[in-house]
């Protein structure tokens, strides 16, 4: 007998329905969503976007919905919109094609802006609620440092379900690499980079942590920050650094 076939169960077909909406969460996401999709109406204005049907408080709910409740992709997507709508969107008709085609060119720098907009929010919430107790080098650690972030990229996988509008690129090409600082506090993003080139190499974003990281702050760096100059650098800078080995 031949050896089974190992299945990679992000790429497997989803069968199962998507989840029902419950109206709470729903009400909480408008309620915590709406300030900042508001932020970016002007920088929607400035970009020459209409104001259309499939407009970035729709696209925003949209893409929401895809992540929450397990939408297998954009047809179910478009029939759920036409037949209940989803979140702050009323039942609305629009077809497969003008979904998808919204989807590749709407701007991901809006996205970007809502998702960033939010994040001092997030941030303020979670020092308002109780917390669980943090780890005694963490709290050891506080004393020392106004904060405590961590660096890490990492590479993004290839597309292996492809719309005939992509079926130009080749196939296996990776896309891309996506870097993330993160407060390890709040578990909460201070930053995100994203790079192009899949194989571009850590230290390409050496120049963006300098300008980002603030004095008197503990820097937790990937393997792949190994330039003793960069480290010279952030030392200099009142950054303390533990890079992993």
């Amino acid at each position: 007998m031949g050896a089974s076939r190992k299945t990679n169960r992000d790429h497997a077909k989803k069968m199962t329905r998507p989840m029902v909406e419950d109206s709470e969460i729903a009400s909480q996401l408008e309620a915590l969503l709406t300030p900042a999709i508001t932020s970016q109406e002007n920088y929607y204005r400035q970009l020459g976007l209409r104001a259309r049907i499939l407009n970035l408080p729709l696209m925003v709910a949209a893409v929401l919905t895809l992540l929450w409740r397990g939408v297998a992709g954009v047809t179910e997507l478009t029939k759920m919109l036409a037949r209940e709508g989803f979140l702050w969107c009323r039942p609305t008709t629009v077809t497969q094609q003008a979904m998808s085609q919204r989807f590749l060119s709407f701007p991901a720098t809006l996205f970007e802006g809502v998702f960033k907009n939010l994040l001092p929010t997030l941030s303020k919430s979670w020092h308002q609620r109780n917390q669980r107790p943090l780890p005694e080098s963490i709290q050891f650690s506080s004393l020392k440092f106004s904060r405590i972030w961590i660096v890490d990229s990492s590479t993004l996988e290839a597309l292996f379900c492809k719309l005939k509008s992509l079926e130009d690129i080749p196939r296996g090409q990776l896309a891309g690499k996506m870097a993330t600082v993160i407060d390890l506090m709040t578990r909460l993003p201070i930053e995100v980079w994203f790079l192009e080139n899949p194989r571009a190499s850590d230290v390409k974003l050496e120049e963006n942590i300098l300008q980002l990281v603030p004095v008197n702050t503990l820097l937790l760096l990937d393997r792949g920050f190994y330039h003793f100059s960069f480290w010279l650098k952030l030392i200099e800078r009142d950054i303390q650094l533990i890079r992993a080995c």
